[in-house]
């Protein structure tokens, strides 16, 4: 990645604390743009900071929660007041809740619909508005493989992302005439913090890699390179579709 595509251009990353949204903060650092920081974490958002300044690169840090209407607009006015205007948005922020279906409560159900489709609304309604009339905007939405298969125990996981899909695309169309793009990415089996148990424990992590085509994990940075050239000029083309990187695993 030419260490100049984003020169100059300021990225937002919700889920930023670790995992996808780190190695994505990252790899846009590491492409020249300033990155803007939120999770729940702070802790943990303080270390991503610390690590994309080491790259040379500029980061503020926003403890937010983005299913909260209120901590969403406090982020749009401090970021406004921070870095004037975003030209980046990276819904990566989500959450999930694995039982059947009979198992779940009303307020489970709702928490997992919160995060993942109402956090990416509240953060679009807040942010789109300073991206409009730049001649350019990038927006990434974290989709999933399950906005497009299924597996047992993901009933609510699996339709937020189906959702937060069809919201890509229908936005994508709205904010296609200001020459700004959004798309879904949808990563399949990858070695983040929260699959590390499953990847230690030997039987486990073989019948799941046998499942792969590829036959190994995803990278993080794998992922994270892939954002960036989405949020690249070169990508000015790609709108309101979804990207698989998944190793195979929904070709099957």
């Amino acid at each position: 990645m030419n260490t100049l595509k984003l020169a100059g251009k300021t990225a937002l990353i919700t889920g930023a604390s670790k995992g996808l949204g780190k190695a994505i903060a990252l790899a846009l650092a590491e492409a020249g743009a300033r990155v803007v920081l939120a999770s729940r974490n702070l802790e943990l958002l303080n270390e991503t900071a610390a690590a994309v300044r080491k790259l040379g690169a500029v980061a503020d840090v926003f403890p937010t929660d983005v299913s909260d209407e209120a901590q969403v607009r406090q982020l749009e006015k401090a970021v406004a007041e921070t870095v004037s205007k975003v030209q980046i948005l990276i819904n990566n922020a989500g959450m999930n809740i694995r039982k059947p279906v009979t198992d779940f409560t009303l307020a489970e159900w709702r928490q997992v619909m919160q995060t993942n489709v109402d956090g990416v609304f509240l953060m679009c309604r807040s942010f789109v508005p300073q991206m409009r009339g730049q001649g350019y905007g990038r927006i990434i939405n974290l989709t999933s493989i399950m906005s497009h298969v299924g597996l047992p125990g993901r009933t609510a996981y699996a339709a937020s992302k189906s959702a937060l899909l069809g919201f890509t695309r229908a936005l994508a169309l709205e904010l296609a005439s200001e020459q700004i793009t959004v798309n879904g990415l949808s990563p399949g089996p990858v070695a983040t913090e929260m699959n590390i148990p499953l990847i230690q424990n030997p039987e486990l992590n073989q019948q799941f890699i046998s499942r792969i085509p590829l036959g190994r994990w995803g990278k993080v940075e794998e992922v994270g390179q892939l954002a960036a050239y989405l949020c690249s000029e070169d990508a000015g083309f790609i709108t309101g579709t979804d990207i698989l990187i998944d190793g195979g695993w929904t070709a099957q």
